[in-house]
């Protein structure tokens, strides 16, 4: 299949461009791939999120927030969780398998393909260091690698060198073409690259830095986009705002019972009928000359004159003119319910639901309960199925590399690899124990089944259909049995004997 263009490690291939070509073919933009979208003379269709008065004029700041809110305790758990659950080293130190079932190519091809995708784990190092690749992408929403290949394209990629996500862009090139007859501008991508630059403060601008090939880089994104669908987010992004909730309501808690946990007197001095600068001086000596500046001091032990007191630990002086009640000296309690937290922990749960992590995962009370797999909540069901879908999204990382490597060792060749894709699977290893427990209870719950209706079989129902509605067996697998069943007598004849 001819292709009117290929791009490979800044090498383009292209034939020559006809009226058809020029044509525009779009009126949609796409941001799925959080490309910034510019003209070719130059200049953003700018774009900006604002969370509650926090501008994040670029993706920059919003990777560094997300990096921010994970010195939090409950922010670092709940990640820990994910991806506790998302990698899971096996005994055998394999964490993704390539699945290659369902691929209709020759058995040949198959082996090469999961050769290369084996390499790929090995240039990643993936086993010793998937983790943490995994925690990187989950926590900035996004993973950039740049591909470096050797001397000689066919020997495949040499090393996957990883890019800060705030130094690196994706860009496009675009020009805009008014339909006759309409208002309506298509759009055409007239040009596609990558711009790095190394600056310290991570911004990025279309006029300068290092402009790379697409082939050259690997992008993984969240797949998450913003409410207006025109930029890429991160998976902390619902939390963001939880998160300073919770914050500034743990904060003034602690102000809180900082200033009314000790008890103050109240002096109620009469100044009689002074005047006002009189009765001022009168009420500062009097402050001086029975206060107690005595404190301790924990570093030497010993007891000293301390006259800088904090106000928020001192007593109150107030003047009471002639026809009070005269001097009077009370007590401020302290604060009678430091004790409640109802509302810090509500912010603490929402932040938890933010983080699509069960609160049960997030209790220090929590026990680990190993029973039956009917024992899961809802709320763990709900939890596997969300990491399950992320797992997808950073498939992505292996289906790009795996795509270069194949097409440089010359496996296959670019327009193969559409169809290809969609039959390979990629697999991660799941925990052992609950991976188990789940096959033997449904095995179990299948075969109490088929001994109830094991006297209605050659009446109501007929064999065939109880091994594929009641066992889920399929063609191959009623084949094998069969196979098996023929075997298994010659070989109990052959011991006896």
């Amino acid at each position: 299949m001819a292709e009117n263009e290929r791009s490979l490690f800044g090498f383009t291939i292209k034939r020559k461009k006809t009226a058809e070509d020029k044509v525009a073919k779009t009126f949609s933009r796409d941001e799925e791939d959080g490309s910034y979208q510019i003209s070719p003379t130059g200049g953003y269709f700018g774009q900006y999120l604002d969370i509650n008065g926090d501008e994040f004029k670029s993706d920059v700041d919003l990777i560094l927030k997300y990096r921010n809110i994970t010195t939090y305790p409950e922010v670092d758990a709940a990640i820990e969780d994910i991806v506790n659950e998302s990698i899971t080293k096996p005994e055998d130190g394999t964490v993704v398998t390539l699945n290659t079932d369902n691929l209709d190519q020759a058995d040949n091809v198959k082996k090469l393909i999961t050769e290369e995708f084996e390499n790929i784990l090995k240039i990643l190092d993936f086993n010793n260091k998937g983790y943490d690749l995994f925690r990187r992408w989950y926590v900035d929403g996004r993973l950039f690698y740049h591909v470096i290949i050797g001397n000689k394209a066919e020997a495949g990629i040499k090393e996957l060198k990883p890019i800060d996500p705030t130094k690196i862009r994706k860009m496009k090139e675009v020009e805009k073409v008014k339909q006759p007859g309409t208002a309506v501008e298509l759009i055409k991508t007239v040009g596609e690259y990558y711009l790095y630059t190394d600056d310290e403060h991570g911004g990025v601008s279309n006029e300068q830095g290092l402009k790379i090939s697409p082939d050259a880089i690997i992008q993984v994104n969240s797949g998450l986009l913003n409410e207006k669908r025109d930029k890429v987010i991160g998976y902390l992004h619902k939390a963001l705002k939880p998160m300073n909730q919770l914050s500034m309501m743990e904060d003034s808690m602690v102000i809180y019972r900082i200033s009314r946990a000790p008890e103050r007197r109240i002096f109620y001095i009469d100044v009689g009928n002074l005047p006002k600068g009189k009765a001022e001086e009168y009420l500062n000596n009097t402050m001086n000359k029975y206060r107690n500046k005595i404190v301790y001091d924990p570093t030497t032990g010993d007891l000293k004159d301390q006259r800088d007191h904090k106000s928020i630990m001192e007593d109150f002086w107030l003047p009471r003119r002639e026809g009070g009640r005269g001097t009077e000296i009370s007590t401020l309690p302290g604060g009678q319910n430091l004790g409640e937290v109802e509302d810090v922990e509500y912010f603490q749960k929402k932040l938890y639901r933010s983080l699509n992590v069960p609160l049960s995962r997030l209790e220090q009370d929590s026990t680990f309960n190993i029973g039956r797999t009917s024992e899961i909540t809802r709320d763990e069901l709900k939890f596997q199925k969300f990491v399950d879908r992320i797992r997808i999204k950073f498939n992505g990382l292996f289906l790009q590399a795996l795509e270069r490597q194949l097409i440089l060792k010359k496996i296959i060749v670019p327009s193969d690899w559409a169809e290809i894709k969609s039959q390979i699977f990629i697999d991660f290893s799941k925990d052992n124990h609950y991976a188990e427990l789940k096959d033997t209870e449904v095995l179990t719950a299948r075969l109490e089944v088929l001994s109830i209706m094991d006297e209605y079989v050659g009446t109501y129902y007929s064999r065939e259909w109880v091994r594929k509605n009641i066992l889920r067996q399929n063609d191959d697998l009623i084949k094998e049995i069969a196979k098996q069943n023929e075997e298994e007598p010659a070989e109990d004849e052959d011991e006896d004997m």
